[in-house]
């Protein structure tokens, strides 16, 4: 009785220090711009585009969500969809804004998966799926664009070469290796340090890659529909826009914070004016971060008090 009433409450101490830290971070973002700076963005846009963008930030985060839903079918356990789209919702639009993803987005998917009945075991292979599928996604669709569309590497970054056509052959080369990994193993498992990893299907590896390179797409064609016409193709913004956000990850600032931006102004010089620039990217950390954060806030804090009032 007693252990149960420690894991209780734990459970709830988890829980506020997750809710508080989310608090924090939405208050940061929100200081980070000054909100007229925001407002005057998003009210001199064109409403259709700035609803089209809304739609496409949604667009991708409900694919998003098919990643969790193929995640508890890799270590076969299944669940209600609504149960992995909360986890889903919660874990990427929180640790979108929160940084360290890795970190972030575990710890909420590990308090979910793990009240809905998944080992341990089981829930570490779900968080290794998605993350997975994340940087072989990020690959494959990097390795095509940097080698087709190869861009100059910002002085700030700091990079021991002048152009992305290496990382872009080293990225392809890694998502070809992982597809001929799962034709090779048959969806074996493989011993790693005494651990066993079951590398997914050759099916599940192609389902990884697409969803994921869609989900990339999609988050580039929000931050493309927010500019302002500039004589760039798609793809080759689309190449600007990884470029960006590899080193957002990289710096492991919250939501690539400054860094992402910054590339972004450079790299779109002389087409896009900075200004310009940088009024299309407050609309979109509003469009795809500040509204998706607030509304994975409110998922969770709802679960959380159905939780509470349910024991």
């Amino acid at each position: 009785m007693k252990k149960k009433h420690l894991s209780y409450l734990g459970t709830v101490l988890f829980s506020v220090l997750l809710l508080s830290l989310c608090g924090w971070v939405i208050s940061r973002e929100l200081k980070a711009y000054n909100y007229r700076d925001i407002a005057n963005s998003l009210a001199n846009l064109p409403r259709s585009r700035l609803l089209f963008s809304v739609l496409l930030a949604a667009l991708g985060y409900g694919i998003m969500t098919i990643s969790d839903a193929l995640a508890v079918r890799y270590v076969r356990y299944p669940l209600p969809w609504y149960k992995t789209t909360l986890a889903a919702l919660t874990s990427v639009t929180i640790s979108n804004s929160l940084g360290f993803a890795l970190v972030t987005g575990s710890a909420i998917r590990y308090r979910l998966y793990s009240a809905w009945g998944l080992s341990k075991v089981a829930i570490a292979q779900v968080i290794a799926y998605g993350n997975l599928s994340f940087w072989v996604g990020m690959c494959a669709v990097g390795g095509i664009l940097f080698v087709t569309q190869p861009l100059p590497i910002p002085a700030i970054l700091n990079l021991p070469f002048a152009s992305m056509q290496i990382v872009g052959g080293i990225f392809l080369s890694l998502a070809i290796a992982y597809l001929i990994l799962s034709i090779l193993t048959h969806n074996r498992a493989l011993r790693i340090n005494n651990h066993l990893f079951r590398v997914p299907s050759l099916r599940l590896s192609v389902a990884q890659i697409t969803i994921s390179g869609l989900d990339w797409a999609i988050a580039t064609g929000v931050l493309y529909t927010l500019l302002i016409p500039s004589g760039l193709s798609f793809p080759a913004f689309f190449s600007i826009y990884l470029l960006a956000q590899l080193s957002g990850i990289i710096s492991h600032i919250p939501g690539g914070l400054g860094i992402f931006e910054t590339v972004i102004v450079l790299l779109l010089q002389p087409q896009v004016k900075p200004d310009t620039a940088i009024a299309s990217l407050l609309a979109y950390r509003a469009v795809y971060y500040l509204l998706p954060l607030s509304i994975g806030l409110v998922l969770l804090a709802g679960y959380e008090l159905r939780d509470r009032l349910r024991k």
